[in-house]
């Protein structure tokens, strides 16, 4: 990077723009310990030293590098595992969170002391002094100036350019799930490469298996098309494997088929898969958008109709017992939480009632609504005059960089795999900030735009199907494989023995609930389960402090 070059343009208007923050950004980027040409492009991690001792740490918009920093020894310490800095002592609301999102979002780790840099921040450390602050440019700006054609040529272009800037020597390559992301990121593979290679993971369980959908476009494409179907078996075999190689408890689990798809690739001498992780969240693509649009519509009954007729109505005796008045009175309820706390409203650790799962002594050392407050922390970092805008920046936050994304990250690196992420594209994030609201989600037509500007490159059952991805059977086949039971109930009730989960919610949900709702309740089973076997595999002896004896 050429010293003269302003490597300042996109913090000089944004929230770490202040002489400190733009002497250390200046001071790192002349040394070319910045991404080139755009300080705050690309995928990356900074740790950098500047003038007097400090030091500046920055990761990209999405993490999809990361940072974790501690003070705790007298000195500022950087790495990019959490696992690396702490000292065994874990963070009981950390553990709380994951419970609560499945994961545990940053700036918490499960470390006490420990603190992951949130994507699209930095932190600049004067000893052990610490400021972290936003840099990343979340204000939405559309212009509906532009008409349909001209948008359609620059996203094409752009999408080449995302995928072309992805490639590297080798076998080109992808997973594929058959979904509009997946199969775009496949064309634009073989339309530059020549070739793709497309790996893809299927489950033998009804109404989980997608293999059809990604067969179609490996064939739509010319695809050399690579199958594995993940079993029971492969579960049992890599979840302890898998739960351990993570610097801290990580509940997805679609980690375990991503793992097994990328194993498949690495055998085939596969050595960067580019995914197709952010499209739904760029552009429009997740069926709660359309759902929190139909709550819209009650924003815009008058007052005196919603507060003199449409609620006393709905507050009659017997109301709850009518189906459509039942139904309505759910749905106002739900309408009037507003966002972003009603993305919360059918949490399965709420659903299911905090006092009923959770021990009394650790529940009594954690503050449950800080969840909402970080999530109000969150939502507040984006500018934008649209709602939907606002939903997909959180998601951007919560589903890909706190989730999505280490989902894959970290089961790739495990198998030996790179991995790229084209729809993440700084210039196509760019477009999607400009492109209007009504282009990603049109009435109840999710990612409108992406699909009419792709309708000539697309396979038609691809553009129309309702995308899964690796969805995991893991409920269903926890009652039918013996194996994969005993190591589910093992986990389990071993996790009830640590003073944070009640040892009877514990033999309930795997004695009751599980049976009766194997889809609903395997996700609650799953994600105990891979929080013990995490504490197994890094602090086996560990038990909740406040626990009694």
């Amino acid at each position: 990077m050429p010293p003269d070059m302003d490597t300042t343009s996109d913090l000089s208007q944004g929230r770490a723009a202040d002489p400190g923050f733009r002497r250390a950004w200046i001071g790192a980027a002349a040394r070319r310990q910045l991404p080139p040409e755009n300080a705050t492009s690309g995928e990356f991690a900074l740790s950098a030293p500047v003038d007097g001792g400090s030091r500046l740490v920055a990761v990209d918009r999405f993490a999809r590098r990361t940072l974790c920093w501690t003070t705790r020894r007298g000195r500022f310490e950087v790495s990019e595992r959490a696992d690396a800095l702490g000292d065994g002592t874990l963070d009981a609301q950390a553990l709380f969170d994951y419970l609560f999102f499945h994961m545990i979002p940053s700036p918490r780790t499960v470390f006490g002391g420990v603190q992951r840099l949130p994507p699209g921040h930095l932190a600049l450390a004067r000893g052990t002094e610490v400021e972290v602050r936003p840099y990343a440019d979340l204000r939405f700006r559309p212009d509906a100036s532009r008409d349909f054609a001209s948008l359609k040529a620059e996203f094409r272009r752009l999408l080449v350019e995302a995928v072309q800037g992805e490639l590297e020597p080798g076998v080109p390559a992808c997973y594929l799930s058959g979904g509009t992301d997946s199969s775009t990121v496949a064309g634009h593979i073989k339309q530059i490469a020549g070739e793709v290679h497309t790996y893809a993971i299927g489950f033998d369980a009804e109404g989980y298996d997608e293999m059809e959908y990604a067969r179609i476009a490996a064939r739509h494409f010319g695809a050399r098309h690579h199958e594995y179907y993940v079993t029971p078996a492969d579960l049992v075999q890599n979840i302890a494997h898998v739960a351990a190689a993570y610097d801290q408890p990580f509940g997805n689990s679609s980690a375990l088929p991503a793992y097994c798809c990328a194993l498949r690739a690495r055998d085939d001498g596969v050595a960067k898969l580019l995914a197709g992780d952010g499209g739904d969240e760029l552009f429009g693509g997740n069926s709660r958008y359309a759902t929190h649009e139909v709550y819209r519509l009650w924003e815009r009954v008058p007052a005196v109709v919603r507060n003199g007729l449409v609620k006393p109505v709905l507050a009659l005796p017997g109301a709850g017992r009518v189906g459509v008045l039942r139904r309505g009175r759910n749905y106002v309820r739900d309408a009037e939480i507003g966002l972003p706390d009603r993305l919360q409203r059918y949490n399965l650790l709420l659903r299911l009632g905090l006092g009923n799962v959770l021990e009394p002594g650790f529940l009594a050392a954690v503050r449950p609504e800080s969840v909402f407050d970080q999530q109000r922390e969150v939502w507040a970092l984006a500018e934008a005059d649209s709602e939907l805008d606002l939903e997909l920046a959180y998601d951007w936050r919560y589903t890909l960089a706190e989730s999505d994304l280490p989902k894959v990250r970290g089961s790739s690196a495990l198998a030996g795999v790179a991995v790229g992420y084209p729809m993440l594209y700084d210039a196509l994030v760019e477009f999607s900030m400009r492109l209007p609201p009504d282009y990603k989600l049109k009435g109840q037509a999710l990612r409108w735009f992406f699909k009419e500007a792709l309708r000539d490159f697309l396979p038609e059952a691809i553009i129309t199907k309702q995308k899964k991805g690796f969805g995991l059977p893991f409920g269903v086949w926890a009652l039918r494989h013996d194996a994969l039971r005993a190591l589910a109930a093992d986990s389990v009730r071993s996790l009830g023995t640590r003073g944070l989960v009640k040892p009877d919610f514990a033999k309930t949900l795997l004695e009751q609930f599980l049976p009766e709702h194997p889809g609903y309740y395997g996700e609650m089973v799953w994600i105990l389960m891979m929080l013990e076997q995490w504490l197994r595999a890094h602090l086996p002896d560990w038990r909740f402090e406040g626990a009694a004896a």
